[in-house]
This record gives C-alpha cells, structure tokens and sequence, in this order.
C-alpha cells in the first residue's frame, strides 16, 4: 500500500525506542553474517577477521557457505597459513575475488603468527595493518570477534540513518563520522547486527516498506520518493 510522503514524522527520533522496535522487527529475519557466524561457534578474532574479508561484496548466504566450508580445513592463524595457497583459493569458491582473498588471508594469516604471536590485533590500526583490511572490516573483527564497542557502517546503516534522518553524510565513510558524534557507544554493535537485515527486508534501497514499518512515526523518510 502506498504512503503518503506529505506529512513529517509525528514523533521525534528517539534512539532508545527505534533499538528496541528494531530487536522486535529484525527477529523472524535471517542475521547478519558476522553475527550468524559468531552464534554458530566461529566467534573468534580471527575466524571473525577472516569471514569479514570474505564477506566483502559477497552475498550474506554465500559468505556463511564459504566460511564455514574453510573453518572446517582451518579456523587458527597458523593452520590457515599453512594452506597451499591453490587450496585457499578452492575452499573460496562462491565469494567474490577468491584468487586476491586468498592472498590476504594467507598474508594475514603468516603476519598473524610471525609477528603477533598468534594473536589478532585488537586495534582498528593494528588490524588496518594487513593488505584487505579497512575500517569496515576491523571494525567487525573488534565488535563482533572481541567484543570491542566499534562502528561497521556498511551501505544498510548507511541508508537507514540517514533515511530516519539520525545523521546526514553522503558517504559510509562520513555516515560512521557523524554515528561516532552522536550514538550512544551501547548501540555501536548493535546497529550493524539490527540494521542490515533491516535495510535488507524492511527499509529496502528501492520502495521501502514504508506502510509496516514500525520506525514510521519517528522516520523523516528523507530521499523516500516511493514506498509500500
């Protein structure tokens, strides 16, 4: 059903409120990879660093396939690293780019054990470090794999913050500036593990589900030319 676009959001935004209508409106929906993966058993640093790199402009579905296919060979720095870089790239099979992922993994994988001891990094310039990895990608590996309060804005959190009209930048990039002035550090986790299967079947690039979204009375709907 249509929406009407004629009228501004009848409540103001508040963040509080939008987190716990968002728990409730994500539940019945498929999670977001990095956190299916961590419920599923792989929540270590490195397992979580090395799906994050694999999940880059691969489809969610796919990157879950993939990851738990390479856990199955290898899920440690050194075992990863000890892989033939041919079988790498086998076990990558389904993911987007597998040949140069598997470079970085297996780089990653030797930095890991030569020059760390094993241990992931546990900063966003420690994990930046490594060929493949950027600020989206270290900051899944602390969030999610450490447990560290850290921002992953992907093109979901993007949209729907600035839809609702919580920040306004025109980039992912300066979408997680403006995100990092203004929401409270208790939700920067949470907003990428709600947000994506939000922005995936709800609040969609392209006619957004205006018309059952429980966000409505607080959303500005700003660029919302159509809806259902």
């Amino acid at each position: 059903m249509p929406v009407s676009l004629q009228s501004a959001a009848s409540q103001s935004f508040d963040i509080d409120e939008a987190f716990r209508r968002l728990r409730v409106a994500v539940a019945a929906y498929p999670k977001a990879a990095m956190f299916e993966l961590r419920d599923r058993g792989h929540a270590s640093p490195f397992e979580q660093l090395v799906a994050s790199l694999i999940s880059a402009r691969t489809r969610d579905e796919t990157t879950l396939a993939v990851a738990e296919r390479l856990f199955a060979v290898a899920a440690t720095p050194a075992a990863m690293a000890a892989l033939p870089e041919d079988r790498l790239v086998d076990l990558l099979h389904g993911a987007t780019f597998p040949e140069p992922k598997a470079r970085d993994i297996r780089d990653l994988s030797r930095r890991i054990v030569e020059e760390h001891g094993g241990e992931v990094p546990d900063t966003p310039d420690g994990l930046m470090r490594f060929r493949g990895v950027g600020p989206k990608i270290a900051a899944l590996t602390l969030a999610v794999g450490f447990d560290i309060p850290a921002l992953a804005v992907d093109i979901h959190v993007h949209r729907v913050t600035n839809r609702w009209g919580y920040v306004r930048a025109r980039t992912p990039e300066k979408t997680m500036t403006a995100l990092l002035a203004v929401l409270p550090k208790r939700y920067w986790v949470e907003i990428n593990e709600r947000l994506v299967p939000f922005g995936k079947w709800v609040c969609t690039g392209e006619r957004p589900r205006c018309s059952t979204c429980p966000l409505l009375s607080m959303c500005a709907r700003v660029g919302v030319t159509e809806s259902r």
